[in-house]
């Protein structure tokens, strides 16, 4: 008897494009432990697992995705489409990956990022060989600067997250959440673009539908929260927060991680800059990690009360460590002065 394949959704991520996902980026990312934390477990009466992509190579998930969408390219297209280079505009994590795997598959990279984005980010991706352009004071500003190039000059754009490849390569952490801990009820993820929480919401629901998928996002700037509101893309300010990563839009003209996100996530939250730092300190203090804001949106939304986990086995992924010394000062300082208003 003939199976039918399950028709291709709107936003293009699908089961079996994860696990080609997976194949592609096969001894060139990580596959990041999921531990324990005893410590969280007691604190919130779960089982509470961390996904450590702060092990990546380049210190965060995004190697993931742009792995995915260069050999991608390089796999249908042949080595010389990417000839005149690739491009991306990024709060910084992405542009390290995807100067990180250009550079291994010998392909040249421009990074355009907006003035917002920390020094210690810019001066990775430059270590790395990509050419660094700040433009603008805002993601969607940047991405001027890279439709222009891709435009003028024929270089090939690797997204930020709006892409199915992207999102597919993402997706592979909830393949490997999957492996180790098969009966998980509850994955905690940051979201912005949402394509972290769109690839790795499709990957569970595709094997485990049951799993919750919770997003977490910050308490202003949250382009991605006020688009499904609106129901649409829509533009927001960005603001300088702990949790950099997770600023920036989603792009007006955005073509699967709108959808993706609003197929994929069952609840979610916004969470306070006070509530950032403090998990940051805890993280640091509690499981001897450095992570910085955006990775610790999870915690912080545990902390606040907003999900309620009591009994459950939950994920937090822990999406990068990109913090400088003088972040982790700054989210020291603003947790103690935090620290009257109330236990945590």
């Amino acid at each position: 008897m003939k199976v039918d394949s399950p028709p291709c959704p709107s936003h293009g991520v699908t089961l079996d494009e994860i696990f080609k996902a997976r194949g592609r980026i096969a001894g060139q990312v990580t596959r990041t432990p999921l531990v324990l934390s005893r410590a969280l477990s007691e604190r919130f009466d779960a089982e509470v697992y961390l996904k450590l992509e702060t092990l990546q190579p380049t210190g965060a998930f995004k190697l993931r995705g742009a792995t995915n969408m260069i050999a991608a390219l390089i796999e249908r297209h042949g080595r010389e489409a990417l000839a005149q280079g690739v491009t991306t505009a990024s709060t910084g994590n992405h542009g390290r990956a995807v100067a990180y795997a250009a550079s291994r598959l010998g392909v040249p990279a421009v990074i355009c990022l907006s003035r917002l984005v920390p020094a210690n980010k810019v001066a990775a991706i430059e270590a790395l060989g990509a050419e660094v352009r700040r433009v603008g004071a805002s993601q969607d500003e940047a991405f001027e600067e890279v439709a222009r190039l891709v435009q003028e000059e024929g270089m090939t754009l690797i997204p930020p997250f709006d892409d199915p490849l992207i999102a597919a390569g993402q997706g592979t952490i909830g393949i490997e959440i999957l492996e180790d801990l098969p009966r998980v009820d509850r994955v905690i993820v940051g979201l912005s673009g949402g394509g972290l929480l769109g690839g790795i919401g499709a990957a569970l629901k595709g094997v485990r539908p049951q799993t919750r998928i919770s997003g977490v996002s910050l308490s202003a700037g949250a382009a991605m929260c006020e688009s499904l509101k609106a129901g649409k893309p829509v533009a927001v300010e960005e603001v300088e927060s702990l949790g950099d990563s997770l600023g920036g839009g989603i792009g007006l003209d955005n073509r699967c991680t709108l959808a993706l996100v609003e197929a994929v996530m069952d609840d979610h939250c916004q969470v306070s800059e006070g509530a950032i730092a403090q998990a940051m300190v805890d993280m640091l203090e509690s499981e001897k990690l450095l992570v910085e804001g955006a990775a610790a949106v999870g915690l912080a939304a545990l902390a606040e009360g907003h999900l309620e986990v009591k009994g459950e086995r939950v994920v937090l992924v822990l999406s990068g460590n990109g913090v400088s010394l003088d972040t982790l000062d700054q989210a020291r300082r603003l947790a103690a002065d935090c620290a009257s208003d109330g236990p945590r």
